[in-house]
């Protein structure tokens, strides 16, 4: 019957959609493979400018700047905005780019503990003294699926005078009533000063990503931001499948709108199965083992019983935290959703994970 992906950052479905594989042949025919040149030569094209405004315009932000990744969008923001008299305040577990953009920066760094408002205040506390405060927190976070309380983090923002940032890439596309990420889900849109995030992942699943933001802000990226400027312009192939993404999204909602119901199918089939399920309303939904052996032979079971999956241990996670790190995709149908609960539990049962 064929193996069945629950592992992919693919949420809509995107990466396979007919249009958006029309939209990146095209590019590729009218642009050719690679520009061979970074975007200040002669990198930039009208389709990267396109993508730009367009990008901007789902964030309802002011302008756009594209990088290779995501993780250069965050390798290439701190170090340009903070100096050695700013403060940039961010979560425990945030993702690694973040923390790799931090550590390039002359900015006093402060880390609270994850998602804890009250040690996050006393940190804005102390940071007062600083002339420039950057709260920096993913938006959902990727090993556990949980949603950062942005809505607290904003009202603390305000009362410290300070900027919020947040990586948006599990959670552009799909989350919110437009797929517009954790900012609109949580409405605080108006509230959140800086977005990074990915065409890698529920927009097309090809690559590239971007920083969304004041226009002042993208302007100091394009002169200052080292992985902009050094590295070669996005391909043509990988600005059209991600520019049909968005076109999708803003042309309906129906493609967000459908992973909360399959999300929710699988949460509460596992769940009444007797496993525990991390996160809260994500299609990220990582089944909680605690040791690292028996999520990976559960893994290779499951691959056997034709679902694909991967186990999650340290240091990808803590100690102790070992799981199965679930996906589900708007093309994963109620059946194969089914059919992973079912393996799930037929491989939990034989391994001792359930009675």
């Amino acid at each position: 019957a064929g193996i069945l992906n629950f592992c992919a950052n693919n949420y809509l479905g995107l990466s396979s959609h007919p249009e958006v594989i029309r939209a990146a042949v095209e590019a590729l025919e009218k642009f050719g493979a690679g520009l061979s040149s970074v975007r200040f030569i002669c990198g930039t094209q009208s389709i990267h400018k396109d993508l730009e405004e367009k990008i901007a315009r789902f964030h309802q932000r002011e302008d756009a700047i594209l990088y290779a990744s995501c993780f250069d969008a965050n390798a290439g923001i701190f170090e340009a905005l903070l100096t050695p008299e700013d403060a940039v305040l961010s979560d425990e577990l945030n993702h690694a780019s973040i923390i790799d953009g931090i550590r390039l920066c002359k900015a006093n760094k402060y880390r609270y503990k994850h998602m804890d408002m009250q040690d996050l205040e006393a940190k804005l506390q102390d940071a007062q003294k600083h002339r420039l405060r950057l709260v920096a927190t993913d938006g959902a976070f990727s090993m556990d699926g949980d949603i950062a309380p942005l809505r607290e983090i904003c009202q603390l923002a305000q009362k410290y005078d300070a900027l919020v940032f947040i990586d948006e890439c599990h959670a552009t596309g799909f989350l919110g009533p437009n797929g517009r990420g954790t900012d609109e889900l949580l409405g605080v849109m108006d509230k959140v000063t800086i977005i990074n995030s990915t065409l890698g992942k529920a927009l097309g699943g090809a690559a590239g990503g971007y920083t969304t933001g004041p226009k002042p802000l993208i302007d100091l990226l394009r002169q200052r931001s080292r992985p902009y400027l050094f590295s070669n312009s996005l391909p043509p192939a990988v600005v059209g499948c991600a520019s049909k993404a968005l076109d999708l999204l803003m042309e309906s909602n129906a493609i967000a709108q459908s992973m909360a119901a399959k999300t929710q199918r699988f949460r509460s089939k596992m769940t009444a199965a007797g496993f525990t399920i991390s996160g809260k309303d994500h299609p990220i939904c990582p089944v909680m083992l605690g040791d690292a052996r028996l999520a990976a032979v559960m893994a290779e079971d499951m691959l056997n019983r034709g679902i694909y999956v991967i186990g999650f241990s340290y240091p990808v996670v803590p100690k102790g935290k070992a799981r199965i790190r679930v996906q589900i995709s708007a093309v994963h149908s109620d059946e194969d959703i089914d059919r992973c609960v079912e393996a799930f539990t037929e491989v939990g049962r034989k391994h001792g994970a359930l009675p």
